[in-house]
């Protein structure tokens, strides 16, 4: 509270262009700006959060195609928030065809159902994070990619490339309550490319990879930050952005690849240096077009600030910091692993620190 307080005007508003971005996707953002207005003291508003998914809003060639949704919560009035007009449910997609979902003994049809008919074709498929039932989801979104999104019909020729996936949060694992780490939707993914691959010989691809650590992210909060800056009446343009968390894999990891970005963006050479580098693969290094249009060029950095009040701990050797040779690596198998991402460019101890810090550096009072 003390640093937003720091951060806030007399009223309560924030009087610095912040945003909260959480690789968090099974609720709304109206209500994940709730949940930190009262947690900080202050108002936040949902233009100021950034889920996994947000970013999909500007993602404007697959609105008016008929998507496949799959995860938790409000996956429906998440996607329509997001601007897709033409929605389907996992469980839609289940009672038009019960053939599909077999695993469970207990859900099989008893008797044959009618065949399907004004079931629309599918064009493309939205990960939202983790789903409930793992085998159903799998089975499904597999029927969808070899059917070319008509998962009623006889198996042809495997389509491929296949229908474009967008996939939201990518983390292996989180911490909840329990003592060892809990299956994050990266778990979930790498299910789904492994059977994609065993099947049909080929590599699963992704349209996008969103959330941290991914470019498209951190460039969609540059994006809102400008925003927020031209609406305060901002009359200098920003140079610096500062990104403050507490996970290296993903916070620090995605603010400096992020960081990288920017620096071949100066160079005027984005995609052939992004290629250039050891953390390039398309899917994660590509920033949409309406992004890159949007985006002004006045931003030079993205430095990363690591607090010791999460996941880090400072004194506490990682895996990655005591063993490199051995590090084990989390991310996607789209990034690349460099270790060199996970580094910091400032270790503070809380969050009030990091705003002080981010004060001094652009010499604030």
């Amino acid at each position: 509270r003390r640093a937003f307080q720091r951060l806030a005007d007399g009223g309560g508003r924030l009087r610095v262009p912040v945003v909260f971005l959480t690789n968090a996707g099974n609720c709304l953002r109206s209500a994940k700006a709730r949940e930190l207005s009262q947690a900080l003291g202050l108002q936040v508003s949902p233009e100021q959060v950034i889920l996994s998914h947000s970013p999909l809003q500007l993602f404007s060639q697959f609105h008016q195609r008929c998507m496949l949704v799959a995860g938790q919560g409000p996956v429906e009035e998440n996607a329509h928030n997001l601007g897709f007009k033409h929605v389907v449910t996992m469980e839609a997609l289940r009672k038009a065809y019960p053939l599909l979902d077999m695993v469970d003994l207990s859900r099989r049809p008893k008797e044959l159902p009618p065949p399907t008919t004004g079931f629309p074709t599918i064009e493309g498929v939205i990960l939202f994070g983790e789903p409930v039932r793992w085998e159903t989801s799998l089975q499904l979104i597999t029927d969808v990619l070899l059917s070319n999104g008509n998962p009623g019909a006889e198996l042809q020729d495997v389509p491929y490339p296949h229908l474009p996936i967008l996939a939201c949060n990518m983390d292996l694992l989180w911490m909840a309550e329990a003592k060892m780490p809990r299956f994050g939707h990266g778990t979930f993914l790498l299910c789904l490319e492994s059977i994609y691959k065993k099947v049909t010989g080929r590599e699963l691809k992704y349209e996008a990879l969103i959330g941290k650590p991914s470019p498209v992210t951190y460039r969609y909060a540059q994006h809102l930050i400008q925003q927020q800056a031209e609406k305060q009446g901002w009359q200098a343009p920003i140079r610096h952005l500062y990104a403050v968390g507490d996970n290296p894999m993903s916070d620090i990891y995605g603010a400096n690849l992020y960081n990288n970005y920017l620096k071949s963006a100066q160079q005027n050479q984005v995609q052939a240096g992004l290629k250039r580098s050891p953390q390039a693969a398309s899917a994660q290094a590509e920033v949409s077009p309406e992004l890159r249009s949007d985006c002004s060029n006045s931003v030079e950095s993205c430095q990363s600030i690591l607090v010791c009040t999460g996941v880090y701990r400072q004194g506490v050797p990682t895996e990655t910091e005591a063993h490199p040779e051995e590090a084990v690596f989390h991310g996607h198998r789209d990034f690349c692993f460099d270790p060199s991402l996970l580094q910091a460019s400032y270790v503070v101890q809380d969050v009030d620190d990091a705003v002080q810090l981010a004060f001094k550096k652009e010499n604030w009072s």
